[in-house]
């Protein structure tokens, strides 16, 4: 078993090694000569690449679904005057059945 001052010789022993032992960085590569070289280049050429068909496909797909929103519109609105020409025919109808043509009230 350890006695107190055995115990914080020890201790100190250890911080004065670690102190000794602290390595120091050494640099082994030329930071200049490290490239990604011709594979990298490949690589971020061709991810570029493919983010521009990416967007051309988006726009051109934004713009069709454009032209279907303004296409459904219009055949809504020929649809919906269609409707209000029917009854408004409707109405003329039955306005025309309700005049009575001797002119006065229905006898």
């Amino acid at each position: 078993m350890l006695t107190l001052p055995s115990a914080t010789e020890s201790i100190a022993a250890s911080a004065r090694h670690a102190a000794l032992a602290t390595p120091s960085p050494s640099m082994t590569v030329d930071p200049d000569s490290v490239t990604p070289g011709f594979v990298g280049f490949v690589a971020i050429a061709l991810i570029a690449v493919v983010v521009v068909f990416l967007i051309i496909d988006m726009l051109r797909r934004i713009r069709r679904a454009g032209y279907r929103a303004d296409v459904n519109e219009q055949l809504d609105a020929e649809a919906q005057a269609e409707a209000q020409g029917e009854s408004a025919e409707r109405a003329t109808d039955v306005d025309d059945q309700d005049i009575d043509p001797r002119g006065g009230a229905g006898r």
